[in-house]
């Protein structure tokens, strides 16, 4: 397999830590979103939206979109699980996972940070915005497992919701969130980053990072 990302795409380390909890290796092929080469043709006939990640697999396929690729691969290799067996769990993991990848980083991810930037917004407002976004929404997740006990997400093993919560809160940090308000959340990155799954997934980790 072979994975297209780039160190600080908060997608692209999702991808990352599931692999890793998978035991699965796949060789990794960086994208420099600042330069643009998401844009390149080569890559576009690839991922059309020109956006990371994008997984070769290893039976020829292409994926694209972050929680895709972890739901394929957490169905086509189903040990240890990412979603819980239970069907009102599953769809509660999912929900978390969501508020994530669907609602928080979308609104603070490069590509709305420079459209806001080239409609004349000024840069402090534009880290503003990012800012907002990644509290109001944090504060929504912390209130979602206040009475799981943890010490992940969701019990006892990281799922989808752990694997979204790290690299958004990473996310949030870089954009100055005081990420002390949600102690629940910490108390589940902390169980996440003693695992080497997550370690070796860490950006700084990257053979491209920065």
């Amino acid at each position: 397999m072979r994975l297209h990302g780039y160190f600080r795409s908060s997608a692209a380390y999702r991808v990352r830590i599931a692999l890793n909890l998978k035991g699965l290796s796949a060789g990794h092929v960086s994208h420099h979103l600042r330069r643009q080469e998401q844009r390149a043709p080569a890559y576009l006939s690839l991922n059309p939206q020109g956006l990371v990640p994008t997984l070769e697999t290893d039976d020829g396929g292409t994926l694209t979109q972050s929680l895709a690729i972890i739901e394929w691969l957490d169905e086509t290799r189903p040990t240890p699980p990412l979603l819980p067996q239970d069907a009102f769990q599953r769809a509660r993991v999912r929900a978390f996972a969501y508020a994530i990848a669907c609602d928080i980083h979308p609104v603070q991810n490069l590509r709305v940070l420079r459209k806001l930037t080239d409609l004349g917004v000024a840069e402090e407002d534009v880290t503003g915005w990012a800012k907002w976004a990644n509290a109001e929404g944090l504060a929504a997740c912390e209130r979602l497992i206040a009475s799981e006990p943890g010490p992940f997400c969701f019990g006892q093993a990281p799922t989808l919701a752990d694997i979204c919560l790290v690299p958004q809160l990473g996310n949030a940090r870089r954009f100055g969130v005081d990420v002390s308000a949600f102690p629940r959340l910490l108390t589940t990155e902390a169980a996440c980053k003693d695992l080497p799954a997550f370690q070796a997934a860490a950006p700084e980790r990257q053979a491209d990072a920065e």
